[in-house]
């Protein structure tokens, strides 16, 4: 979900697995801000897959943030789930407040436009 937002910017495996550290980059040019990640749990369900991460010294926020797929075979349905939890770790992420809040929704939404669509064709 990150690579489709345009954010991610490197990880130390292929594939997401516990202990895999990630960075994403936050904002554009010199404003940018690298936020690093370390992956503590994955999903390999029957119905459901993904994986989850905690940020490290240097992101914005202190927290986690979950991404995943879920498949419900009683419709064949497929759902994309992005749940978050954090406070500020950085002076402008409290300064900021509500405006940093804004900004995670709209980043969930993001995450979840870049899944495919099945639109029954």
């Amino acid at each position: 979900m990150q690579k489709g937002v345009g954010i991610f910017q490197r990880a130390d495996s292929e594939n997401a697995r516990e202990g895999t550290e990630l960075t994403v980059r936050l904002g554009a040019g010199p404003l940018g801000i690298n936020a690093p990640c370390r992956v503590v749990y994955v999903l390999d369900e029957p119905n459901r897959r993904g994986f989850a991460y905690g940020t490290l010294p240097g992101h914005p926020e202190r927290g986690e943030e979950l991404f995943a797929v879920e498949y419900d075979p009683a419709d064949d349905t497929v759902y994309g789930l992005v749940t978050a939890f954090s406070t500020p770790a950085a002076w402008y992420t409290r300064l900021g407040g509500p405006v940093a809040r804004l900004l995670q929704h709209w980043f969930a939404h993001r995450y979840l436009r870049t899944l495919p669509s099945n639109t029954g064709s």
